[in-house]
This record gives C-alpha cells, sequence and structure tokens, in this order.
C-alpha cells in the first residue's frame, strides 16, 4: 500500500504561521482555520502523513474509536486511485483533473501516470489553502502540472481558469478525477449536477473516476462516522450503491462496475476481510 513520502518545506514566501499564502507573485492574508478540522488533513493523518493540525488529528482518533478500520480504507482508496490513473492511461488518456487532490501523498497522480506515458498533463483542485502550499511546492515544478485553489461546487471556476485552460485541451479525452470527495458534498449541493457540469465539458472517450462511502456496506459505522464528522463541522455523507451510480448517468461504467475499491481490477488476491474493512464504493465511466 502506498505510504505518503516527507513534505519539504513551503516555498519561500509562504508564512504559514503568518496565515498569508503566494497568489500570482503577491501575498495573500488567507484564514486557514487550522482550529478546525479539514477532510484533506484528516485524510492526510489516516494515511500516516504529518501535514496535519491537532484539531484534525483529534477528528480522524475520533473517527478510528467509531470505525478502527478508517486507516484500512484510507489507504484503499488511495490505491484505487493508483489504479484507475494507470487505467486511464492505458486507455489513451493523457490529461487529467484530479479533484479534492488533498495533501501530496506519493505516488501523485501526475507520477503515476507519467510513469507509464510521456506527456501526461494534471490539474490538481483542492479548497484548503494549506493544501495549496504544500501543492505548489510539489506538483508544479514541471510544465505539465498545475494548481488551482476552487470549491468543487464552482465548476465554471475550475473549468476556465487559466490554469485549467493552459493544460487540458476540452477537444481531447480527459480524465476526471473525483476520489473520496463526494460524500463530502450535501445533497443540497446536488453532486450529480456538480458531475453533469464537468462531463458536459469534456470530449467524447473522457473517463470519469470517483470513489464514495457506502452508506450499505457498513450501515452502523457510515451512520457513526456521518454523526461525528457534523459534530467536528465537517460534512460527510455515505450514500447507498443506487445514489452512488446514479452519479454516472449518461455514462458507460467500465468493468468491474461500481464495486468496493478492493474489488476494482485489483493487482494483486482480495480477501473477504479485506473487503469487509473497506466499505467504500469505486467505478470508473466513459463518456459515449
Amino acid at each position: 500500500m502506498d505510504e505518503p513520502s516527507g513534505t519539504p518545506a513551503p516555498p519561500d514566501g509562504d508564512d504559514m504561521d503568518g496565515l498569508r499564502l503566494r497568489t500570482k507573485g503577491r501575498l495573500d492574508p488567507v484564514d486557514l482555520r487550522t482550529d478546525r478540522p479539514h477532510p484533506a488533513r484528516v485524510y492526510d493523518y489516516l494515511l500516516g502523513g504529518k501535514d496535519n493540525f491537532p484539531a484534525d488529528r483529534s477528528a480522524a482518533e475520533r473517527g478510528l474509536g467509531k470505525a478502527p478500520g478508517l486507516r484500512d480504507l484510507a489507504r484503499a482508496n488511495r490505491a484505487f486511485l493508483t489504479r484507475v490513473v494507470r487505467a486511464a492511461v492505458e486507455a489513451g488518456v493523457r490529461q487529467f483533473i484530479d479533484l479534492g487532490t488533498g495533501i501530496p501523498t506519493s505516488p501523485n497522480v501526475h507520477e503515476v501516470a507519467g510513469g507509464h506515458t510521456p506527456g501526461a498533463r494534471v490539474v490538481y483542485v483542492d479548497n484548503d489553502p494549506i493544501v495549496a502550499t504544500h501543492a505548489r511546492a510539489l506538483l508544479t515544478s514541471a510544465g505539465d502540472t498545475a494548481f488551482l485553489l476552487a470549491d468543487l461546487r464552482d465548476t465554471k471556476a475550475i473549468l476556465d481558469s487559466p490554469e485549467t485552460r493552459a493544460l487540458i485541451d476540452f477537444d481531447e479525452p480527459v480524465a476526471v478525477l473525483c476520489v473520496a470527495l463526494l460524500h463530502h458534498i450535501p445533497d443540497e449541493a446536488d453532486p450529480r449536477g456538480i458531475i453533469e457540469r464537468l462531463t458536459g465539458a469534456v470530449a467524447p472517450g473522457s473517463l470519469l473516476a470517483l470513489s464514495h462511502l457506502g452508506a450499505d456496506l457498513a450501515p452502523a459505522q457510515a451512520a457513526a462516522i456521518s454523526a461525528g464528522a457534523a459534530q467536528d463541522g465537517v460534512t460527510l455523507i455515505p450514500r447507498d450503491r443506487e445514489t452512488v451510480s446514479a452519479l454516472f448517468t449518461g455514462l458507460d461504467v467500465l468493468e468491474p462496475g461500481l464495486v468496493p475499491v478492493p474489488l476494482w481490477r485489483p493487482d494483486t488476491p482480495v480477501w473477504d476481510d479485506e473487503v469487509a474493512r473497506t466499505w467504500i464504493y469505486g467505478g470508473m465511466a466513459v463518456k459515449p
């Protein structure tokens, strides 16, 4: 399973203690809200990373108290991301939009894609300024990657940003990666509509890969984790298989369909207890 690599210091001029972030050559004050847990940093902690704060660690430990297998789930989800990127490259896709990228954890999307094909291009997107600090330090050193600080719900800003337009050719297939993200989007924000706007903007032959906590895979644990996250001010909404499947409406779902992530094109044999510990669905579909 993939473990995070060490993270170097932020680039010169990015002062996290001073709550500032470099944007297009200037330092802008931002509210990092390190006193509140953020999903990207909680996920980093579960993966064994060090780019998190006491509020994130406390939220993760409370979650582990309700569902001790959360670390297994996070690692299985990360391994799923690696496999879908590889599958996209094998399908001939050379450009990626990674939504909710989180704290950089090797291998990152551009590392997986670049290891299989030259010239792969990746736009990383996240809404956490701390993620932005680390991502800009680690993920954008080459001309074939960019980072965009944006919210998934603002699809127009993502699709029309200079960072995206500089790297992504929307006349060619794109792999849109929405891994472990949509369960942080409430129903009133219309997750299905978000996906439809994204997939509506890409060319035929484009791919959508997503994973989502399954409410019907481990109902008691899912309910407990959701309630605990709400107490921490974090939206976390597991959904059942039918609801998650509907996110692929209008697309052709690829084999093996929407399944618990360890069962999605595994590299090694999968044991039943591994599937039981990882109550998160994953799948990939192609735009006809």
